[in-house]
């Protein structure tokens, strides 16, 4: 019989992790209670091995170093946030921009160019879904027009992302006539790989943004729609509220905010009203 001991997880001393957890919620607003230190010590072990060395003490001391900041910081940040995503999530979101919202727009301000921003759009899948969901309504209504921006604070999902290419499994959820429209299948067939169409892939404009950071490089008043969903559940109150401040800047007057299922504004000081479940809008200015 052949014993073969499992690898060893490198353990996280307690002032390691204070340390770690400080900086990720004061940096990036993301809350790391102590049942999240096996989590930590699961995705950064391999990284702390593969750098050579022996201790957590000895990484953190290197990754907050002038060397280690220009190097690994910010690969440390991408093995700590989570991107977990579907396509078509929350369908009832897609269905209301494309059969209320998108119509909406048309009626009362012609076919212009729609503003629209995924704000947390982690490996693709959200705008993805916004494309098809915008395409599908572009294709009945001639000279719609639309811009759509994603970000996230993860350079390695953005990567994902822009690159487009996803298992089958992974698209399960899109209705097959979608399936055929935006994507095309590996050429190898022992690869259950697709890939979505460089005509769709080039019409996202991405870039890395910090939610909690003070400015985001984004025009203000200059969004129509904002996608920002399932993010702020690993913030705190008061940093959720100020996230949302900062994004409701960013929308135009009337524009619509979507959050995540499990996320509302309820006993927050923001200038949004509800419209639908987990809906807002900013309201337009009094005359």
């Amino acid at each position: 019989m052949n014993n073969v001991e499992p690898a060893t997880i490198l353990q996280m001393d307690k002032e390691s992790y204070i340390r770690l957890s400080a900086y990720i919620t004061n940096v990036y607003g993301i809350k790391l209670p102590p049942a999240k230190k096996a989590m930590l010590e699961s995705r950064l072990g391999k990284k702390v091995k593969q750098l050579g060395m022996n201790s957590y003490k000895e990484f953190l001391d290197y990754i907050f170093s002038d060397q280690g900041k220009k190097k690994e910081l910010l690969n440390v940040i991408d093995l700590v946030t989570t991107n977990k995503t579907d396509f078509l999530r929350e369908p009832l979101h897609f269905q209301f921009l494309k059969d209320v919202l998108l119509p909406g727009y048309v009626h009362k301000a012609g076919l212009r160019n729609i503003k629209i921003w995924s704000a947390a759009c982690s490996t693709g899948e959200e705008p993805y879904s916004l494309i098809m969901a915008l395409e599908e309504f572009k294709r009945k209504n001639i000279g719609f027009e639309y811009s759509l921006s994603a970000s996230d604070i993860s350079i390695r999902a953005i990567q994902a992302a822009h690159r487009g290419i996803y298992t089958l499994e992974r698209i399960d959820t899109i209705p097959v006539e979608w399936k055929r429209l935006y994507f095309l299948k590996s050429k190898d067939t022992t690869r259950r790989l697709v890939r979505v169409k460089p005509a769709y892939r080039n019409k996202i404009t991405y870039k890395r943004i910090n939610l909690v950071a003070d400015v985001y490089g984004v025009t203000q008043e200059s969004m129509d729609i904002i996608f920002c969903r399932n993010v702020l559940i690993y913030f705190d109150k008061a940093t959720q509220e100020q996230v949302i401040r900062k994004l409701t800047a960013c929308l135009k007057p009337g524009g619509i905010l979507f959050l995540g299922h499990s996320e509302s504004t309820m006993g927050m000081d923001v200038s949004l009203k509800q419209i639908k479940p987990t809906i807002y809008q900013r309201p337009y200015a009094s005359a």
